[in-house]
């Protein structure tokens, strides 16, 4: 999978950052030997400048990708708590390139230098307020160990996706035998009432016979009772 851009900006703009400590570093070094550090001033100026213009372009760039819905939301708050330790990292160098190198010791022991102790050790900026995860990583480990976080958080956002998606087809599944069971629901609804208007007919028709029959009953008797008259010759009298 390939790196987002917008990462692959911030990755840019972290290491501009660090060449920024590192040439503070350098400056403040100049300085208590005496030397001349006209020069790289004017270079952290210009780097200064340029990590402004870095962090102001992805601040807008993610503000354009969360409102548009490229990005979760989740992804879209780390993003944003990254690029909000950016700008605390850009200060404290604009800070730094601004005080004076005979800032007071305990100003100077908030920040972690690289020469160990406090004593002698140039002040590293880039270093102020680091986390417990990343205290005695070097950039390029730091970077590797981003990288990791934002590889198993693709995988979750994989293994997220595959179940989404096998919950979809196993809805369109239910749905279908839904449909077929309605289909059968309805088939057999027809059915009872054909067989329902059939059973009205066949108990009609067996009343009419029931009815001709003990007309035709009625109608034996009688006639055998005139056979039997005519026979006998006796006409029965009131």
């Amino acid at each position: 999978m390939s790196q987002d851009p917008w990462i692959q900006n911030y990755d840019a703009t972290c290491r501009l950052a660090q060449e920024i400590a590192e040439n503070i570093h350098e400056r403040n070094r100049q300085q208590r030997t005496g030397g001349n550090p006209a020069k790289i001033n004017m270079t952290l100026r210009a780097s200064l400048q340029k990590l402004k213009q870095n962090i102001t372009q992805l601040r807008e760039t993610l503000i354009r990708a969360s409102s548009q819905r490229r990005i979760i939301q989740s992804e879209a708050d780390r993003r944003q708590s990254l690029l909000d330790s950016l700008v605390t990292k850009e200060r404290q160098l604009l800070a730094s390139f601004k005080g004076d190198i005979t800032e007071s010791e305990p100003a100077r022991s908030t920040l972690m230098s690289s020469g160990g102790g406090g004593q002698g050790g140039a002040v590293n900026p880039w270093l102020v307020d680091e986390s417990e995860e990343t205290r005695g990583l070097s950039f390029g480990e730091i970077k590797t160990q981003q990288q990791q976080i934002i590889e198993v958080q693709d995988a979750g956002l994989d293994a997220l996706a595959a179940v989404i998606s096998r919950q979809k087809q196993m809805g369109q599944e239910i749905g279908n035998e839904l449909e077929t069971q309605n289909e059968i629901i309805d088939d057999l609804t027809n059915l009872v009432d054909k067989t329902d208007g059939r059973i009205r007919n066949e108990t009609r028709r067996v009343k009419l016979v029931e009815t001709k029959s003990a007309s035709c009953g009625m109608l034996v008797v009688i006639v055998l009772l005139l056979i039997a008259i005519v026979v006998v010759g006796v006409w029965p009298t009131g």
